[in-house]
């Protein structure tokens, strides 16, 4: 005769949990949003990532270093959504605004898709790099590989993210 699972009882939130949400969702919520450029893209990330934490056991990384390990989670997360948009965005979105914030809203864009399209350690690392202003030493460190490594990998990025660029601007021509 086979048992019945004992129901467990609902789990609560862990004091450590509780005081990383605290302490960290600002600038979980920051970091997605300087990716995303939009609040309510932003929302999901930071509850994504937690709710993700919640899920499963503290990772060591989180120990030791609690804010590299939640922006470089952040960054990740807000990279899918980006990528989740592009695929699901309607063709033409039109918004009446200004020549000047219209031509930002369009580099921002572009630069955006542009990065949607680099492989997920590319993005990151640019992300990093140039939204966070890690150095790369730093994002040596947190992705776990060489300093000469992060600067390759970055080298490779600017050029493929100006040639998607370049491609794009010369189909709006």
């Amino acid at each position: 005769m086979t048992s019945i699972p004992q129901r467990s009882k609902p789990r609560s939130l862990s004091e450590d949990f509780e005081r990383i949400f605290q302490e960290h969702h600002r600038i979980v919520f920051r970091t997605a949003y300087r990716v995303t450029g939009n609040a309510e893209d932003a929302e999901d990330v930071l509850q994504t990532l937690f709710l993700r934490l919640l899920r499963r056991q503290c990772p060591a990384a989180l120990e030791a270093n609690p804010i590299g390990y939640l922006k470089r989670a952040a960054v990740n997360i807000a990279l899918d959504v980006l990528r989740l948009r592009k695929r699901s965005a309607p063709a033409d979105e039109s918004i009446e605004i200004d020549d000047r914030t219209e031509d930002a809203v369009e580099v921002r864009q572009l630069v955006v898709s542009a990065l949607a399209e680099l492989p997920q350690k590319m993005a990151e690392i640019v992300v990093l790099r140039h939204v966070e202003g890690y150095d790369n030493r730093e994002i040596a460190r947190l992705i776990g590989t060489s300093r000469g490594a992060v600067a390759v990998m970055l080298f490779r990025a600017r050029a493929r993210l100006k040639k998607v660029i370049e491609y794009r601007m010369e189909g709006k021509k």
